[in-house]
């Protein structure tokens, strides 16, 4: 009579996970080793595999761009650069053109 304990079938996950990684990696393998022989009987380079040259990704995933400050608080200095919320010191403001900088 077999055990269905908690322990059991864990270990029995355990197990399964290792062979299913060892028969992926034999997978893997044999897939490789296939692509490779018909890129080089077919003569295609990578441009010809992927669509593009394939460069070094990234570590950031975007380049924040420095914003112009367009507007300056007089009593502050406080400098704004119209995009986003407006601060307090300009929102109430029904002409903001005396708060531009001239430049």
């Amino acid at each position: 009579m077999a055990t269905n304990s908690y322990r059991d079938i864990k270990a029995r996950i355990a197990a399964l996970e290792q062979k299913a990684a060892t028969v992926r990696a034999a997978e893997i393998e044999a897939v490789l080793a296939d692509v490779r022989q018909k890129v080089t009987a077919f003569g295609l380079t990578e441009r010809d595999v992927f669509g593009r040259k394939r460069s070094a990704r990234k570590t950031t995933s975007v380049e924040k761009v420095a914003s112009v400050m367009k507007y300056r608080d007089p009593k502050t200095g406080a400098q704004w650069s119209g995009r986003g919320r407006a601060p307090k010191w300009i929102a109430a403001a029904k002409n903001r053109d005396r708060f531009l900088i001239s430049r």
